[in-house]
């Protein structure tokens, strides 16, 4: 580009203008030229004033002004005729100079200004002549090397060497994405493969922690990021759950509801206290399940070394019969063990249980001494699809295994099941607590699907795998038997999730009763350590009443708040309202009994119909239903 700029100099005002800067200048060093008031004499004063003496003794004012020194005089007319002479004087000497010397003036400034003009141009084409590798020939080779000269120079001279500049960029690590509460689920999968993902805790059976435990981490360390406090979104709900192929095109093994149901994984958690029938029952889930390549069991395992067996560790060594279910699926089972006299209870040991899941597509917990039906992950499977409900939690008391499992077909022979619906407050030295009684067990009322209950049963739920991620098993809560499934199943409630007694039983319980019996009650109890963490039992299920605000009676500070966000309530709904619902009275200690006579008829049809739209969970704020006793005076 090509700049002329004309400078065109009038005397006259560029007195003028010295003039204002001079001014400026004064008001700046804090000097005040601005124009004074009139004086009684009528003379206009100036900021600076000078004293000095008249002929008759008195002292006047004078001015210091842009004119010079104006001396006062007695005559007001004598003044007048001075001022108006000099102005006139000025004024002549302004005609006769613009008369003379105006046209050279304007003549020798454009002579001057076409001389700076011509030796402008001729240094630019020099400069272009010389520029390297020719080609400086026209405008548009000109505007080229200009601009080429002109980057050359500001790499060359802004903020050090442009190479540096560039190294340093490169160096400079690119924003991180924001991370997901959700992480990658992978297939397959063990924690025999995640050297480092373990962590240090203190074991809860001691007060002053000094025993610690290296336990798996979780797979996802914080709920409430999943959750966030609300009701999940089915979005973020089916952003959970891994397919044993991935999808061909992303390559993801997360695969929402578009997995097939024969290929979406299955996660089985087993908390075994010195339990010999351990082992048969991870050979039951593998040996029965109609697609075993999509299990995973993990199992904490709680033994005394020596003495009890290890539930990976088959009855015959795998060299001598390697088509044993465990020795063909050994990569499938992850098996924590650590030392029984460590051990503190269900609670505890389901809480390293969970610390196992890695993502799976569905979340099984069971027992250790269960076997399963034949072909029993389809059938459960195909019952909770059937419910509709993503938020749908199959969970009931197992039936005895006795006269159960046809031995020829291994198919059930059971045509009833049970469903939870009995609880009742039991006092004792952890104080009144809910507790589950002996759960009816019928023909299903409902037929095609699942029925909705009220409560969840800690021997056996099968849920998606969110419900693991979001409503992990309390780390503080060691020495607790009774409480547990009331601690999990409010938790879960007011998370959004619904529970449902499955329409038929897809395994059965070996209890310590008939012919059973005496092989069962040679299993050890976690209890027989109790002396060694005497007390904490009772300082635990303060916690775990007040978490789900069953003990307002206690204060707060009574009991530990420890990670309280994470193992603690929802925001999808309020205990209150399942207080409300089915009867219970958290201040009395008192449930509205025979509530099985409403969840056996009616509940399942009333409260289905409020299933929202798109599968996640039952609105229970469109009821305004509370369960009475409608025969107080009946004990039975």
């Amino acid at each position: 580009r090509t700049a002329i700029i004309l400078f065109v100099i009038d005397r006259d005002g560029s007195e003028s203008i010295g003039r204002a800067k001079q001014r400026h200048r004064g008001t700046m060093n804090g000097m005040t030229d601005a124009v004074a008031p009139r004086s009684k004499n009528g003379r206009e004063a100036r900021s600076r004033k000078k004293k000095f003496s008249s002929g008759n003794g008195h002292s006047s004012s004078g001015s210091i002004g842009n004119g010079g020194v104006y001396e006062a005089s007695d005559s007001g007319d004598s003044r007048r005729s001075d001022r108006k002479a000099m102005r006139k004087k000025r004024v002549n000497l302004s005609k006769a100079r613009k008369s003379s010397g105006g046209r050279s003036n304007v003549t020798t400034l454009c002579l001057i200004s076409a001389a700076v003009f011509a030796l402008y141009l001729l240094v630019c084409l020099i400069f272009f002549r010389n520029l390297p590798g020719g080609d400086a020939s026209g405008m548009k080779g000109m505007v080229r090397k200009t601009k080429e000269k002109v980057s050359q120079f500001r790499a060359k001279h802004s903020n050090g060497n442009a190479e540096e500049v560039r190294e340093g960029l490169e160096e400079r690590p690119a924003p991180a994405a924001p991370k997901s509460p959700v992480p990658v689920g992978n297939w397959p999968i063990s924690i025999r493969d995640e050297d480092g993902a373990f962590e240090e805790i203190k074991h809860p059976g001691f007060d002053d922690g000094h025993v610690t435990m290296l336990v798996p981490s979780f797979w996802a360390n914080d709920p409430v990021a999943i959750h966030e406090n609300k009701l999940m979104s089915r979005e973020r709900a089916l952003s959970i759950g891994t397919c044993i192929t991935p999808d061909p095109k992303t390559g993801s093994n997360n695969r929402g509801d578009a997995c097939p149901l024969n290929e979406r994984t299955v996660f089985v958690a087993i908390a075994s206290y010195r339990d010999w029938q351990c082992v048969d029952t991870v050979t039951s889930i593998f040996s029965a399940a109609a697609h075993p390549e999509r299990i995973r069991v993990a199992v904490v395992d709680q033994i005394v070394a020596g003495e009890d067996g290890s539930c990976d560790i088959p009855h015959s060594p795998c060299a001598e019969d390697p088509n044993q279910p465990i020795c063909l699926h050994k990569d499938q089972i992850d098996v924590f063990q650590m030392e029984a006299d460590l051990a503190v209870g269900p609670v505890f040991a389901r809480h390293l249980g969970h610390r196992l899941y890695r993502g799976e597509y569905y979340s099984m917990q069971s027992d250790a001494h269960v076997t399963f039906t034949q072909g029993w992950d389809v059938d459960i499977i195909s019952q909770i699809v059937a419910t509709g409900d993503e938020l749908a939690v199959l969970s009931t008391y197992l039936t005895d295994i006795v006269g159960s499992i046809d031995p020829k077909t291994g198919s059930s022979l059971r045509k009833t099941r049970p469903i939870m619906c009995n609880t009742e407050y039991e006092g004792g030295a952890q104080g009144k607590h809910l507790r589950h009684l002996s759960q009816p067990e019928g023909m299903p009322d409902i037929h095609g699907m699942p029925q909705l209950q009220p409560y969840w049963a800690a021997g056996y739920s099968f849920s998606r795998g969110h419900f693991i991620a979001t409503v992990p098993y309390d780390l503080y809560q060691p020495m607790i038997f009774q409480g547990e499934e009331m601690s999990i199943g409010l938790r879960g409630f007011t998370i959004g999730y619904d529970y449902f007694a499955p329409e038929r039983s897809v395994c059965f319980h070996s209890y310590a009763k008939g012919k059973n019996s005496a092989a069962r009650n040679k299993v050890p109890h976690f209890w027989e350590h109790s002396d060694k963490y005497k007390g904490t039992g009772v300082a635990a299920m303060k916690r775990l009443l007040g978490i789900v605000n069953m003990n307002p009676e206690v204060d707060p500070s009574e009991w530990n708040h420890a990670e309280e966000l994470k193992y603690g309530l929802g925001g999808a709904r309020e205990t209150s309202k399942f207080y409300e619902l089915f009867g219970i009275d958290v201040r009395k200690k008192t449930t509205q009994r025979h509530l099985c006579q409403f969840v056996r008829g009616k509940m399942h049809n009333m409260f289905m119909k409020n299933l929202r739209k798109d599968g996640m969970g039952i609105d229970y704020n469109s009821t305004s239903f509370k369960w009475v006793d409608p025969r107080p005076n009946d004990k039975s």
